[in-house]
């Protein structure tokens, strides 16, 4: 069990760092901009699905606009991870926006107000 889970972290590192050049380089899409950052990646023990988890800084349109480019190339996306990474079988990815560095932002914005404030 400890030696899959090994291996499984180094598949998820490989495709986050490949997802992530991806999307900066491959992907030219003008709606997808270079504040789109890959933060983590679930991949199943089987490698059908990958569960992309993704942070958008922006305005919720922004977020909503860029998030529909990543769904609709996720086919092309899959297609260049299985050039790059030699695996048995490419997973499907699946994108979900994730707020945390947004959110992160706020709070040491308040706290750093707070601070400036007493």
């Amino acid at each position: 069990m400890k030696k899959n889970s090994n291996r499984m972290i180094r598949i998820n590192d490989e495709i986050q760092r490949e997802l992530s050049e991806i999307i900066r380089s491959d992907l030219k899409d003008p709606r997808v901009g270079v504040i789109t950052s890959v933060l983590k990646v679930n991949t199943t023990t089987d490698l059908k699905y990958c569960r992309v988890y993704v942070s958008i800084l922006g305005d919720d349109e922004k977020k909503a606009e860029t998030m529909e480019v990543l769904k609709r190339a996720a086919g092309f996306i899959r297609s260049l991870i299985a050039e790059r990474i030699n695996l048995r079988v490419t997973p499907e990815f699946t994108f979900v926006l994730d707020d945390s560095l947004e959110y992160g932002f706020k709070i040491d914005k308040i706290i750093r107000d707070i601070n400036g404030e007493q």
